[in-house]
């Protein structure tokens, strides 16, 4: 029996979907985060691992089943990355070709298949990636926390505790984030939070994004910056991938994906807005299929093609 594989693994969660011989869905998988950059190779291996054990069991099917895998995961630009993932999942399943390539890979497979056509990205990390008419790729963002990823979910969150820290010593407005944050995170004092951030910002700052939804729902105004600026964000990562391809005057669809999407129409409208403005004839939409259900459609498709054309290795 032939099965197909796909996974998309992130900061924060790695999805898994299984499918059949027809390219029918019949399990999904939920495993911890997989960014191996972020995250460390064991617990990156064993988020990969719970996704993959819990597609497989839900449908009853043995890893030897598996004819190839297609694994898209943040932080697999960086060939040692690449090469260490390639290593457990040839293990994992031993009668599997096995793709690794990038999280925003298989989100615009999931998006356009192999069709033109852009998808920005904000979840724990942000980037866009797109491809024109031609097939020429370009990607933007996704450079990591210290040096990038505005306008993701962990950029906001960090956004919030410097306005709460600001707020403190008079810089800035007073935020309800000031009680909000310490709260929910159950820090009663600056200094726990403090140094809850310091010993693990990956699972602070993205928890903090439903509080900034919260407090601007409640019209704070520091939040609603927070979240504007978020968009503007967003909107030049899009932007300049568009402006690249050469599809500013170009009909495509522009899919969003991640956890930052679907909660604040503030947000939303704003960033469409500014999308608008530099893609007027982009059809712009949310992500209708999971990027996992992309990564397996890859891996079926890479199975399915002459030998020549399967590559192994990521994109970066």
């Amino acid at each position: 029996m032939t099965h197909y594989l796909g996974f998309d693994g992130g900061g924060t969660k790695t999805e898994c979907a299984l499918l059949d011989a027809s390219g029918k869905l019949l399990a999904r998988g939920l495993g911890g985060p997989s960014n191996a950059a972020r995250a460390g190779f064991e617990k990156a291996l064993a988020g990969l691992n719970e996704a993959a054990n819990g597609a497989l069991t839900a449908a009853g099917i043995d890893a030897r089943q598996v004819r190839a895998v297609c694994a898209g995961l943040a932080g697999a630009g960086r060939p040692r990355v690449v090469k260490r993932m390639m290593v457990y999942l040839v293990e994992a399943f031993p009668e599997a070709d096995v793709h690794v390539t990038t999280d925003f890979d298989v989100a615009l497979e999931a998006a356009v298949g192999e069709a033109p056509g852009v998808v920005l990205i904000a979840g724990t990390g942000s980037s866009a990636y797109g491809r024109n008419a031609s097939g020429r790729t370009v990607r933007a963002g996704g450079l990591g926390p210290w040096i990038g990823d505005e306008g993701s979910a962990f950029d906001i969150g960090r956004r919030a505790v410097a306005a709460v820290a600001q707020a403190r010593d008079g810089l800035e407005p007073v935020t309800l984030l000031a009680d909000l944050i310490p709260n929910a995170l159950q820090c009663p004092t600056w200094e726990s939070l403090a140094e809850r951030i310091a010993g693990a910002p990956d699972e602070v700052f993205p928890r903090i994004f439903p509080l900034v939804l919260e407090a601007a729902e409640a019209d704070d105004a520091p939040a609603r910056d927070i979240l504007l600026r978020a968009a503007f964000s967003l909107s030049r990562i899009a932007g300049s991938v568009i402006r690249r391809l050469g599809l500013s005057g170009e009909e495509f669809v522009l899919a969003k994906s991640g956890g930052v999407f679907g909660h604040s129409e503030m947000l939303e409208s704003a960033l469409d807005a500014l999308l608008k403005s530099i893609a007027p004839r982009a059809r712009i939409c949310h992500l209708s299929e999971q990027p996992a259900l992309g990564a397996a459609r890859m891996a079926m498709r890479l199975f399915s093609a002459p030998r020549a054309e399967v590559v192994h290795g990521g994109k970066g």
